[in-house]
């Protein structure tokens, strides 16, 4: 059997605490920032083992080792998808992602969204002090803390939605977008937690 790879990849946005930061990094199999996201890591004493992007918020690029850079100039797609292309190439399996979030909303949004298309080579979390969030296109179970509360976003029409470890479950329910008032602020009574679904995409909310 194959060794799951896992990678830690560290955006330009806002990162969680230098504490949650070395922490994701010691359990990583690789470190990758994104464009200035290598700043991000630096100030919070992690190296990252390679550095992508188009370099231009990478301030200055010189400072840093030439075998970690991968300068990608090209600028129809942005320095995440970079990152993303390039763990699924190098075949890892689960990848955390920090800064991928705060300050601009259309960087944030579309972070998320672009997630999707990697999700049948990856998993991939979200994540930052207080809470996680996992883009989803198949079923996934979690363990959390009970009285942990939990939300759960259709991002597209999603069938036959069950929810387990919860307060308030679903069977087999049909989710809408945009229709999230069944499933928004939910908490969990077990350790274990799970969303079964057969198609759709959905974005798991775990507060930390």
């Amino acid at each position: 059997m194959k060794k799951q790879l896992s990678a830690l990849l560290i955006g330009n946005g806002q990162c969680p605490s230098p504490e949650l930061l070395q922490r994701l990094a010691a359990k990583a199999d690789f470190i990758l920032a994104a464009d200035g996201g290598a700043q991000k890591a630096a100030q919070a004493g992690v190296t990252p083992d390679k550095i992508i992007g188009d370099f231009d918020s990478l301030e200055p690029a010189s400072c840093w080792p030439k075998e970690k850079l991968l300068h990608i100039p090209r600028q129809d797609n942005t320095d995440l998808e970079k990152a993303l292309d390039y763990l699924q190439d190098n075949h890892f399996t689960a990848v955390t992602i920090v800064g991928g979030t705060g300050g601009r909303w259309d960087f944030s949004i579309g972070n998320f969204l672009s997630a999707y298309p990697y999700l049948d080579k990856m998993d991939i979390c979200f994540a930052a002090d207080s809470w996680q969030i996992f883009p989803l296109i198949k079923p996934a179970q979690k363990t959390v803390r009970p009285g942990t509360r939990v939300s759960l976003i259709p991002v597209s029409p999603c069938q036959n939605v069950t929810l387990k470890g919860l307060k308030y479950p679903l069977a087999n329910a049909r989710l809408e977008l945009g229709r999230t008032g069944r499933t928004l602020s939910n908490l969990s009574v077990q350790t274990q937690i799970g969303v079964h679904f057969t198609n759709g995409y959905l974005l798991l909310y775990i507060e930390d």
